[in-house]
């Protein structure tokens, strides 16, 4: 760096130099603000080719499951038979004004918006929230997160009291920051239930047509035959869907075609009248004449729209206008157009309605169709089970279930991954459910409670965010509560009554792992805790490393901790045992925003301890929660350019302080050595870390044993030494979720009594 870079930069700060000399440097927030960013909150595809390319893939990917639908509605709402004639009507006209009001209205229009950074799903409502109200219950927030170019919310200006009001109240509540979070959990947990019946209730549809072209195959052979395609297909799944991805638009969209054009066929051949059921007072009649009954076929009913979530949690994949288009276009016609033909065809034939899909089907496209149905089943599938993936490293990321390892199948897409325990024990929890319950009028009971829970947390989420975050009129958000939420308690409402039918199954799936991930978030925050209120201050640093029978090796010591703020209480216990420390040490903490992603430039922020001979440093390394921590390039590489680019900044800064100090009557000569002596003193340290990190570099890990204190309560004891332990020994460590070399790794083993 020149010396008129440096003047003339120092004349142009005259006003920073001042307000920095009155508070400590920070390096910290300095890295923090070095990258402006882009500011925009949900940045869009504004290229419409781009949008139009996006919107036919997203056919493939988003729409399998809500496509998948028309196999099994009508069977799974009229399971004894129908009654009356005009029942048909008044179905299809609930059919398609949930279809308008919950996947077009709700979804693609309203909930859409509430993207974050063009990222959706339950915890993409969750982080816009903990991004404007501070509800997380881990306090590792630092002032420099704001300055991530992704963290920053795009505002209404006009501000309103109720905002003000209920931010503070969330802030302020205990409670209600553990309601967030457990409803977060809770709708994680029922979109992972999802990938469980999505696969049986699709599967088991799609191969039970096969009885109509022949009579020779028992309802125990399709059972069979659907487990054994479930197993293929979860076998394939660590190879990635990568390759396969090409094909599944394609496929979709000649299934649309196929469903709507059949539709077509059906509502002109067998009768066009249904075209009534567009009146609403269709639906008033059905409920006049079967009271209890047209309540409890509600709970077929939502199963036309299964899948929606689907919309929301892959937006990241696409984009919000793209998905808008197709859905406008494509999906939401072709589905109308299915069930119209299919309303049609059983005002002729009410004895089929068991089997309508494939019975509406003419004879000469049977075989294309069934085909195309095993296919669109096998598709639909396989886009739960990676959105189940997707979401589980989600939490990961946050603190909210155990450690798994995450395996990135695409070098070229980001978000495709693949988790090889989830991977086998969600292949065993499809082939249990199919096996069990055998026919889709059962699964189709569970798959409701799923779908409706969902959504009823989406729209519980969503009222915060449009009160606190885009301000909306009361007027607006009471007109969404009585509609759009009313719609969706009296769909919850139907399908609880159809909970010891099936509908207990994602109850179960849903405590089982809310249990677990309550366990596994509860203690990180207890440890989290332990480690800020035990942590080593600067004077302890320093007498630590002042004693003399500690020596300095040459090295690049990485020392692994979950504490953001400070350095952990395990660093004393380990140079107590084993008194030598590297020539260079680094305190690395990996940090979850509540963001999708962090820009690799911004991702690194170093701190330095003091006294600046020791050579130690603090690193935050912060990941958004669909960050891939596995990068291809090796992290310490990257972790040293980091750090050697932090150095030179913290030099820079210092001289332009010094520069700021020394005014305009400072002797030149004087100048120009004060600066020789800077750029010798920033060569040595960068040598010194060049000769570390080629000397070799150690990891240092805390292997720590968390059990109950004396006195604990039964239940502390319960959780801790018996419920996390088990999850801790049964999981993977630290070391192989972030791909530590065996050879380099030291463990520091030391007991939390919490």
């Amino acid at each position: 760096m020149s010396d008129s870079r440096v003047e003339g930069t120092a004349e142009e700060s005259q006003e920073a130099v001042s307000t920095r000399k009155l508070r400590r440097y920070d390096s910290l927030d300095v890295e923090s603000g070095k990258f402006p960013g882009d500011q925009r909150h949900g940045c869009e595809v504004t290229n419409w080719s781009v949008i139009l390319h996006l919107a036919f893939q997203s056919i493939g990917i988003v729409y399998g499951d809500i496509g998948t639908s028309p196999l099994y509605v009508y069977a799974s709402t009229f399971t004894e038979g129908i009654k009356h004639d005009d029942d048909i009507l008044g179905v299809l006209s609930l059919i398609l004004y949930t279809l308008t009001f919950i996947p077009l209205i709700k979804y693609v229009f309203i909930v859409l918006r509430a993207n974050d950074n063009g990222n959706g799903g339950t915890f993409a409502l969750y982080s816009l929230i903990c991004r404007y109200a501070e509800v997380g219950l881990i306090p590792s927030q630092e002032a420099a997160d704001q300055n991530v170019s992704n963290f920053q919310l795009e505002l209404p200006s006009r501000s309103l009291r109720r905002a003000s009001k209920i931010k503070s109240r969330l802030e302020k509540s205990q409670s209600a920051k553990f309601v967030l979070l457990f409803a977060t959990m809770l709708g994680t947990s029922m979109v992972i239930g999802d990938g469980v019946l999505t696969p049986c209730i699709s599967v088991l549809s799609a191969v039970g047509g096969i009885k109509q072209a022949t009579s020779k195959i028992t309802d125990e052979e399709v059972v069979w035959i659907s487990v054994a395609i479930l197993v293929c297909l979860f076998s394939v799944q660590r190879f990635g869907t990568e390759k396969v991805g090409y094909s599944f638009a394609p496929i979709i969209c000649i299934w649309f075609a196929f469903i709507g054009g059949i539709g077509v066929f059906n509502f002109f051949k067998f009768d066009p009248t249904v075209v009534k059921a567009i009146n609403p007072l269709h639906i008033v009649d059905y409920f006049k004449r079967n009271k209890e009954q047209a309540w409890i076929s509600l709970g077929g009913i939502v199963l036309a729209i299964t899948g929606t979530e689907a919309l929301f949690a892959d937006v990241g994949h696409f984009s919000v206008r793209s998905i808008q288009i197709s859905m406008c276009t494509v999906t939401y016609p072709a589905l109308i157009l299915a069930y119209s033909g299919q309303a049609s065809f059983l005002r002729k034939h009410q004895n089929e309605v068991a089997d309508v899909f494939f019975n509406s089907t003419p004879d000469p496209v049977y075989w294309p169709m069934f085909v195309l149905a095993v296919m669109a089943a096998i598709i639909a599938s396989q886009a739960m089970i990676s959105g189940t993936f997707s979401i589980i490293q989600q939490s990961l990321s946050l603190g909210c279930f155990p450690r798994v390892k995450i395996v990135h199948t695409s070098s070229k897409y980001e978000g495709q991954v693949y988790i090889p325990e989830v991977n086998y024990l969600l292949m065993l929890a499809c082939v249990g459910v199919t096996v069990g319950f055998r026919t889709t009028a059962k699964i189709g009971n569970a798959y409701g409670i799923a779908v409706v829970f969902v959504m009823t947390l989406t729209s519980a989420l969503l009222v915060l965010i449009m009160i606190m975050i885009w301000k909306t009129h009361i007027l607006l958000v009471i007109a969404y509560i009585v509609f759009i939420g009313g719609i969706e308690l009296l769909y919850l409402s139907s399908v609880l009554y159809k909970f010891d039918q099936g509908g207990y199954l994602p109850l179960v799936f849903a405590a089982v792992l809310v249990s677990v991930m309550y366990v596994w978030n509860s203690v990180y925050r207890s440890k989290y805790y332990y480690e800020l209120h035990n942590k080593i201050s600067t004077e302890m640093v320093k007498e630590v490393t002042s004693n003399s029978n500690i020596c300095r090796m040459d090295g690049l010591a990485l020392f692994y901790s979950e504490l953001v703020h400070g350095i952990p209480p395990i660093f004393k216990h380990y140079v107590a045992n084993v008194p030598a420390l590297h020539s260079v040490l680094v305190f690395v903490s990996i940090k979850s925003l509540p963001i999708s992603k962090v820009p690799s430039e911004e991702r690194f922020l170093f701190r330095r301890v003091d006294p600046k001979e020791l050579n130690i440093f603090r690193c935050v390394v912060r990941y958004g929660y669909r960050d891939l921590r596995n990068e291809q390039e090796p992290f310490e590489t990257i972790l040293v350019e980091r750090l050697k680019e932090f150095l030179r900044d913290e030099s820079w800064l210092y001289a332009l302080r010094n520069e700021g100090e020394g005014g305009e009557n400072e002797i030149e000569e004087l100048k120009r050595e004060k600066e020789e002596k800077r750029k010798d003193a920033l060569e040595r340290e960068l040598d010194t870390v060049e000769k570390a990190w080629h000397a070799g570099v150690v990891y240092l890990m805390g292997e720590s044993e968390i059990v109950a204190g004396r006195g604990s309560s039964l239940g502390k004891r319960i959780l801790l030494n018996y419920a996390y332990n088990f999850l801790r020994r049964n999981l993977r460590q630290s070391d192989k979720v972030f791909d530590i070399p065996h050879k380099r790794l030291l463990k520091v083993g030391m007991t939390y009594e919490l």
